[in-house]
């Protein structure tokens, strides 16, 4: 039995509501275990003994898109690799005033295309971007999230179905 988390994208923003009880019993009526939902940002935790991580991703969009309505994708990862991601933040996580974020992607040249236009922008002071191993690590000032051109440039179009953000704390919780 493995420990897997669905982070779903656009859930409770952009006018895609979803009460986490009714996401718990979605996934719980998928035939998941041990559902439980932190935050009301679409963050999933479960269990399974299945394997097939592109089938259990694909099952969980459809899922979602049945019973909510709504074009859903999420970004899907088992326990062991989310550890690992909040373990390897290259920042200073914790300092004051910042908001540490993890760009998480079911498409690697997604955050590859990301990346390479980050070289292209003029970031803030301070403001610091670096590839990780299958992620995007950025750090940027308090406030300045919806201001920064890199910010802006992630909400793309082009990133919408591959794509989410988190916040290192929020990550942590889900470990």
């Amino acid at each position: 039995m493995a420990r897997y988390v669905a982070l779903l994208r656009g859930v409770n923003v952009g006018g895609i509501n979803i009460k986490m009880v009714d996401l718990k019993a979605a996934i719980t009526g998928l035939g998941f275990t041990n559902v439980k939902t932190v935050l009301a940002s679409g963050n999933v935790l479960f269990d399974t003994d299945r394997t097939d991580f592109a089938h259990i991703k694909s099952d969980i969009e459809a899922g979602l898109r049945e019973r909510f309505g709504y074009e859903a994708w999420i970004v899907l990862l088992d326990q062991p690799t989310l550890a690992r991601i909040v373990d390897d933040f290259p920042f200073e996580a914790d300092r004051e005033g910042w908001h540490p974020y993890v760009l998480l992607s079911s498409d690697p040249a997604a955050l590859d295309d990301m990346y390479a236009n980050a070289a292209t922008l003029e970031l803030a002071p301070g403001e610091r971007i670096q590839m990780g191993d299958g992620v995007l690590y950025w750090h940027v000032e308090r406030g300045q999230t919806l201001d920064s051109p890199f910010g802006k440039s992630t909400g793309k179009a082009k990133y919408k179905a591959s794509t989410t953000n988190r916040n290192l704390r929020t990550l942590r919780k889900l470990i």
